[in-house]
């Protein structure tokens, strides 16, 4: 008997907590040649758990997670490095977002809304050594590289942390300080802390406004 071939497929693991959209993930990613889905997770813990085990070659990560974000994921596997590419596929605001991501140790970052073909493309550049992020941050990224005398435009939300972010995003959503605090495992005074430098920091005068604020972001992306 002759001995089996070791697959040259390239394997990919998706931490997604929407189970719709992780499906569609796999349904697209099984009608690839040369990759296929090694695993699947909709959470930080069971997403590690599964990088770990399977080994990918790239991690399809959301960054909206129901324990930690992806972000935080993306931190933790660099932490421990661990040899797999990270793509973030995302509805989030890439011109927020994407810098933040290849800081953490991100490969590449694309939105959701984005074609079946796109996301495709993104994963085999990402897999074949490339960032990705979209021709409008690239060019944005190249202008601000090629021209030092020029600010870039000056964004409050470019001033938070990335878990001031966080806390923000789930301000947005309607979650209170004790909700916040469960979700992200902090304490309800270390959530309420935060919340005050946010508002600070984006020039608001009262709880209320951060709150109109937050709402507003997210319904909307413009604030």
């Amino acid at each position: 008997m002759s001995p089996k071939k070791k697959s040259t497929n390239r394997r990919v693991f998706i931490v997604e907590d929407h189970p719709v959209f992780r499906e569609g993930l796999v349904r697209m990613l099984s009608t690839e040649k040369n990759l296929e889905v090694c695993g699947e997770a909709g959470d930080f813990e069971t997403g590690l758990k599964g990088i770990k085990q399977f080994k990918p070659d790239l991690v399809l990560v959301d960054l909206e997670l129901p324990d930690k974000s992806g972000l935080d994921l993306i931190k933790k596997v660099r932490s421990l490095k661990l040899p797999v590419k990270m793509l973030v596929v995302s509805m989030y605001d890439e011109a927020l977002y994407a810098d933040r991501v290849l800081r953490a140790g991100g490969d590449g970052y694309i939105m959701k809304e984005e074609s079946p073909d796109e996301i495709i493309s993104a994963i085999r550049d990402v897999l074949d050594g490339h960032i990705y992020v979209s021709e409008d941050v690239m060019v944005g990224e190249v202008q601000v590289s090629t021209k030092p005398e020029t600010k870039p435009e000056d964004r409050p939300l470019d001033h938070l942390t990335d878990l001031e972010l966080n806390v923000l995003e789930l301000l947005g959503r309607g979650q209170n300080n004790n909700e916040i605090a469960d979700r992200l495992g902090l304490k309800s005074k270390e959530v309420a802390t935060h919340c005050t430098q946010v508002r600070k920091k984006l020039k608001l005068k009262t709880d209320n406004a951060l709150i109109r604020y937050a709402v507003c972001w997210i319904e909307t992306g413009a604030v």
